[in-house]
């Protein structure tokens, strides 16, 4: 935590340690030791890194993310639409999500589109990458985003030959891309109080993209990218180091706010129909 948490530089890891050693008391096996643990998670203050045992209940601070149902909308034939929804599981079935949601857009674009509705509500995270690659004919090809650490060094995510990279490292490859009939489309992107973590990370992909417009509620806020540490036992430790930020650098670390707030799913959903119809007018 002291050498990797995104807040490190903020910390006083003396008083920190002191504090922790202070809530362990005489702990005598890993299971006593949770109180102390669940103490280091609340002083690093990111709400969002976590402990998750070999057996037992996981140990978070993390926020609940939650909203309102909103099922799928029903869509005039002159607007694509795709969902984005959470992801985890291992490289097959990573590819095949990611297969999956080309599909869907591919059965779903046609001649004289107005633009294309992507839906990431209720996206409660998971692997980023799938997600990425499978939305990638719809967002475009470049650079879409970054992860920044404490020290502000970036590293970029994008959207290029056939698959979701981290700077040179390819995270997820598509073996039969779909490319869309009209390239740069104008989209609309719902998020609400159900996005959260990678799911944020895909709404931030589409942040300051031309011809793009969000609705709905802000986000969870749990825009911070976590380090996977195995402790001994094969337990997981999570540690947030750093900060998702969008093809501008454009930090967040916190809610993403909609560029048209609104309560109501369904109205957020004609409210985006109505913008892609009208040209953004």
């Amino acid at each position: 935590m002291q050498e990797h948490s995104i807040n490190r530089q903020k910390i006083d890891w003396n008083v920190f340690r002191a504090s922790v050693m202070t809530a362990a008391g005489g702990a005598q096996s890993v299971e006593q030791t949770f109180p102390a643990i669940r103490t280091a998670l609340e002083l690093l203050g990111d709400s969002r890194s976590s402990y998750r045992p070999v057996t037992g209940t996981p140990i978070s601070v993390a926020r609940a993310c939650a909203a309102p149902s909103a099922g799928t909308p029903t869509v005039p034939a002159t607007v694509g639409y795709v969902r984005v929804g959470s992801f985890s599981g291992n490289a097959a079935e990573a590819t095949a999500f990611a297969h999956a949601l080309q599909g869907a857009i591919s059965a779903a674009d046609r001649d004289g589109l107005a633009g294309w509705i992507v839906d990431v509500r209720s996206n409660g995270g998971g692997n980023m990458w799938p997600m990425l690659a499978g939305v990638g004919p719809v967002l475009g090809t470049g650079r879409v985003g970054h992860f920044i650490d404490a020290l502000g060094a970036a590293s970029a995510w994008e959207y290029r030959d056939d698959g979701a990279w981290l700077g040179t490292l390819l995270f997820q490859a598509v073996d039969t891309p779909y490319r869309l009939r009209r390239e740069s489309p104008r989209v609309a992107v719902l998020i609400d109080g159900g996005t959260a973590g990678s799911g944020e990370a895909i709404a931030i992909a589409f942040q300051r993209r031309p011809d793009t417009r969000s609705f709905g509620a802000p986000t969870c806020g749990l825009t911070l990218v976590t380090q996977q540490v195995t402790m001994s036992d094969g337990a997981l430790v999570f540690v947030a180091t750093g900060v998702m930020a969008d093809r501008t650098r454009f930090s967040y670390g916190a809610q993403i706010a909609p560029d048209e707030p609104v309560t109501d799913p369904r109205e957020a959903e004609q409210r985006a129909v109505a913008w892609l119809q009208t040209g953004g007018l």
